[in-house]
This record gives C-alpha cells, sequence and structure tokens, in this order.
C-alpha cells in the first residue's frame, strides 16, 4: 500500500521527503492544531444559545417538566448557580406554551382545585380547612403574578364564627415575598397587596395585613389602633413641597442672573394632625333684637251659673212686677243675688313660643398645613468684563438685592406671621463646578460587548492565518525548493561526492584546482548528508556496486 501511494502521488512523496525532520515534527503540529481550531469554530458555531425557561420550580414540577422535555427530545440544561431551568433560545416559548397545554407547571401551591376531589363523607372540618387552604393559594398565585416577586405565601387567620358579639374577632393575614434578585417593591405596589388580601377575605380589614419580604424586612406600614406610626407618603409629600418652592424660586430668578447662578433650598414644616371639632352656638334674641315667633296659643273661658235669689217665702213667691221704661238703668244686683244668686268668671291664656338661635357645626381641619418655611437662596456675582476684556464678577447693589428677596416672597408666599425666614447671599460661585461627562462611546456597555466579540473573531483568524501562512505555507516552500526526488538528489549528492573527491585527488597529484569549488561542494555534500542520510548511502551503495 505504502508504495502504491508513493508510486501514485510521487511529487507530494518527493515533497515530503525532502522536508527536514524538525520541520516535519512542526508541520504536524501545525496541521492538527488548524483542525482543532477549524473543529472548535464549527462545534462553538454550531451550540445554541440558552435562555430561562423556568426559575425556581418545585421539585415536582422540575421533574415533571424534565420528563416531559426527554419526551419530546427538547435539549435543555440548568444554570450554574441559579438552578434555572435552560433550553434552547429559540425554543423557549414553543416550549412554554408545550407546557402550557399540559399543565405544566401546576406550581407549589394548591388552589381550588383542592374542592374538586372532596370525597364522601367529608367532615365539615375537613371542607373548612380545604376551603381556607385553597383561598390562601388562589392568594399566593394571585401575589406571585407580579413580575418583582418570584415566590409568595399567604396565612390566614379566620376566627370561627360565634353568635355572640362581644367575643367576635376579626381574621388577620400574613403574606411572605421571595423577590427576585436586585428588584425592590414600592409603597404603591405594597398597598396592593394588602388591599388585595383584604378585598378577598371576609371581614379583613387592611391594618391586620401584615406583609415581609425573604429578609424578614417589614413592609407594610406599623399601624397603631386606627393611626399609623410612620408613613413615607408623608416624607414624600414634604420633599415634594420642597422641591416646589425651590423651582418656583429658581424659575423667577432664572431670567435675571441665569440658570446657573442661583441655588435655593426650602425646608418645610408641615402638621399632618387630623383635628376633628364640633361646636354648638346660642345667639340672643331679646330687644334691640328681633325674635322669631315660632307658635301662640289663646285660650278665652267663660265659667258662671245665674240662679233664682232672695229669701225663700212670700216675697220671692210674687207675681213679677210690671216693666217700666228707664232711660238710665244703673246695674243693680237684686237683694237675693248678693246672698245666694250666681255670678259669672271669664278665664283668658296666651302662650307665646319664640326661636331660639342654635347652631351646630362640625369640622375636620385639614391635615398638612404649612406650619413654617425656611428658605435660603445664593446668588453669583454678576459676571462683566472689564475695560481690557478680562472676565470680572460684580455683586448685586443692596436696592438689587431687595428687589430679588421681594420676588422670592411673593413667589413662595411668604408670612411673617407664619414665622417664615428668608436668607439672601450674594457670593462669586467656585469655579470649578463639577460637570457630568458623557459617557464615552468606547465606554458604552454596548460597544464593550461589541468590541470583546469583535476582538475574539480577530484572535481566531490572525491564529489561524498564522498556522497556514507562518508555519504551513513556508515550510512547503522550503520543501519545494529541496531536491524533487532522491534519483536527482541522488546525483546531485554523487556529483558533489565525486568532485570532491576528483578536485582533492588532483589537489595531491599536484594539478592546480579551484579551492573555492571544492570548498563549495564539500559543504553541499556534508548539509545533504546531515539532512538526508538515506541519500548519502544510495550514493555509497551505487559505488560499491560500480566497483563490483
Amino acid at each position: 500500500m505504502a508504495e502504491t501511494t508513493l508510486n501514485s502521488n510521487p511529487n507530494m512523496t518527493q515533497l515530503l521527503l525532502g522536508i527536514p525532520s524538525q520541520q516535519k515534527v512542526g508541520l504536524i503540529v501545525a496541521v492538527a492544531a488548524t483542525v482543532a481550531l477549524l473543529a472548535g469554530l464549527w462545534l462553538w458555531g454550531q451550540t445554541p444559545d440558552y435562555r430561562v425557561l423556568y426559575a425556581n420550580l418545585a421539585e415536582r414540577d422540575g421533574g415533571a417538566v424534565i420528563e416531559s422535555l426527554q419526551q419530546q427530545n427538547i435539549p435543555y440544561k440548568f444554570a450554574e448557580g441559579g438552578g434555572a431551568l435552560m433550553v434552547p433560545a429559540d425554543r423557549v416559548y414553543e416550549v412554554r406554551l408545550k407546557m402550557a397545554a399540559l399543565g405544566l407547571p401546576k406550581g407549589g401551591t394548591a388552589g381550588f382545585e383542592l374542592m374538586e376531589n372532596q370525597k364522601f363523607g367529608t367532615s365539615q372540618f375537613l371542607e373548612q380547612v380545604n376551603f381556607q387552604r385553597a383561598l390562601e393559594g388562589e392568594l399566593a398565585r394571585s401575589v406571585q403574578s407580579m413580575s418583582a416577586i418570584a415566590n409568595a405565601r399567604v396565612h390566614l387567620a379566620i376566627p370561627k364564627p360565634t353568635v355572640f358579639v362581644k367575643e367576635k374577632q376579626k381574621p388577620t393575614a400574613s403574606v411572605v415575598l421571595s423577590l427576585y434578585a436586585g428588584r425592590t417593591l414600592d409603597e404603591g405596589q405594597v398597598n396592593a397587596i394588602v388591599h388585595l388580601i383584604s378585598s378577598s377575605v371576609p371581614d379583613l380589614p387592611a391594618q391586620n395585613v401584615t406583609v415581609v419580604d425573604q429578609t424578614g424586612t417589614l413592609l407594610s406600614a406599623a399601624h397603631d389602633g386606627n393611626r399609623q406610626m410612620l408613613d413615607a407618603s408623608q416624607l414624600k409629600y414634604v420633599r415634594q413641597i420642597e422641591q416646589d418652592y425651590v423651582k418656583r424660586i429658581e424659575d423667577i430668578l432664572s431670567p435675571i442672573t441665569g440658570a446657573q447662578n442661583v441655588r435655593a433650598q426650602v425646608t418645610a414644616s408641615l402638621d399632618f394632625t387630623v383635628t376633628e371639632q364640633t361646636s354648638e352656638n346660642y345667639g340672643p334674641n331679646q330687644p334691640p333684637n328681633a325674635a322669631a315667633v315660632r307658635s301662640m296659643q289663646s285660650a278665652e273661658s267663660l265659667d258662671g251659673v245665674k240662679t233664682a235669689g232672695g229669701v225663700p217665702g212670700a216675697l220671692s213667691n210674687q207675681p213679677p212686677v210690671p216693666a217700666t221704661a228707664t232711660i238710665v238703668n244703673p246695674a243693680t244686683t237684686l237683694p237675693g243675688a248678693a246672698a245666694g244668686g250666681g255670678a259669672e268668671k271669664t278665664h283668658k291664656e296666651l302662650r307665646t313660643n319664640y326661636e331660639v338661635d342654635r347652631t351646630i357645626q362640625h369640622v375636620q381641619l385639614p391635615s398638612g398645613n404649612i406650619k413654617r418655611l425656611a428658605i435660603a437662596v445664593v446668588l453669583n456675582n454678576r459676571n462683566a468684563t472689564d475695560a481690557e476684556g478680562k472676565p470680572v464678577s460684580t455683586p448685586y447693589s443692596e436696592d438689587e438685592k431687595a428687589k430679588i428677596v421681594a420676588l422670592i416672597r411673593e413667589a413662595v408666599g411668604f408670612e411673617e406671621k407664619r414665622g417664615d425666614s428668608l436668607n439672601l447671599l450674594n457670593s462669586a460661585f467656585n469655579d470649578t463646578r463639577e460637570v457630568m461627562a458623557e459617557v464615552p462611546l468606547w465606554q458604552q456597555p454596548e460597544m464593550v460587548a461589541l468590541a470583546k466579540d469583535i476582538l475574539k473573531y480577530l484572535l481566531i483568524g490572525g491564529g489561524v492565518l498564522y498556522l497556514l501562512f507562518g508555519i504551513i505555507r513556508p515550510a512547503f516552500r522550503q520543501a519545494s525548493e529541496s531536491p524533487a526526488s532522491p534519483g536527482e538528489a541522488g546525483d546531485t549528492g554523487e556529483a558533489a561526492l565525486n568532485s570532491g573527491t576528483a578536485e582533492g585527488g588532483t589537489e595531491n597529484g599536484g594539478q592546480a584546482a579551484p579551492r573555492n569549488a571544492y570548498a563549495e561542494n564539500l559543504q553541499i555534500a556534508k548539509q545533504l548528508a546531515k539532512d538526508d542520510p538515506k541519500i548519502v548511502a544510495t550514493v555509497v551503495k551505487e559505488w560499491v556496486n560500480k566497483d563490483e
């Protein structure tokens, strides 16, 4: 086989035989390194980019998901340190849809699906426990659906119902959150979780819901009865008020001094006390003030009985006396009337009711009123140029500063009765102001990542080019410049050896021969014998055969 290969490719064989031994070793190493590098690049290009499919899977769900991936012949791997399950990036959404169709992952908490597997004969206590577990699981799933929350657990403490009002207790709830690394929840999101739990459980007030994170930090505001002990929204409101006043001052002074020549700070003291006031006032209704009549009652009665009067006897039984007409008939009382006759009685009653002025006022004073403002303003000197054109700074005059103070008072609603204070300072600003420089293009993260990728490919390409043009190509070039075949090399060596011998003999015999040619031929013969002893052996073998 070897002879056939040599005979079929005589040029390549002669070229390889002409390469020195040391260069053969380097050529073999270079070819092997090139093949390994190309194979590594091919494998690297074929390796897919993996993305996270699921993170923080429960053990039961993780086993079911892996089993399904194996059945579908989908490659997967686990992320180092995080424990996340990863699949090829181009198949992430496809795999998630397939897993959702299979009902995976089911989640570590059970929801209302617990109520679907109720057995016949289940006690009422067990039904209540399963309902509470299902409610806790559903609430945990709802809370866990938020983007910043990796896992959530909800615990409900629901007291037993009772018919006694004094023994009735409100339910309570506690929520434990596990947040993703580097993620936080603001106050609004925490309040949303509190109200979500409170609205999902009957008779559960919001102040009975406690929210903590995985580090044990209390996220929900602590309460003392109906009053919050600490409210971050109040601090935020104070900062907002202060920044609003600062903006007012800088906006009104910037056209006069320049945007970079005024600095202002405002400290606001606010009163967040909630006050309720109830008053009941009675107004006077005596003269000269007019009074309002509410009602008037008048009653009149006549009480009296007329009876026959006089002394019983003959006189009282006499017939009546004939009537007489008189012009003046004075009122007379019969004799018998005074003794035993009846009299008329008249009774009059008048009752008047007047309205009484009454004012009932219920006032709830607003909280967050400003108690005091402390204002500090610094003005830079006015920049100008002197007669020589050099920049100089001149302070503002007292009249100008008085006008600026008046502007600030009007802008912030300054009130001396409230105890507000204002301090204005005019001074030259320091020229060494810190100016935030823009990040250069070559320092931006995107450009750094792109430069790393380009450098990686350049190094790989440079390595391949070095192997091709630095090792392989010189080796073949040197081999091509060597004797093409052993026969030609033997003839050349034989000629060199014969020439050296002949010249040596001529020199020994006294014939004149050029010493330079002898030295060159001798050097060629030595180098040839050193590089390829086989050629020298072939020449010696031919000499021996010729002598025989």
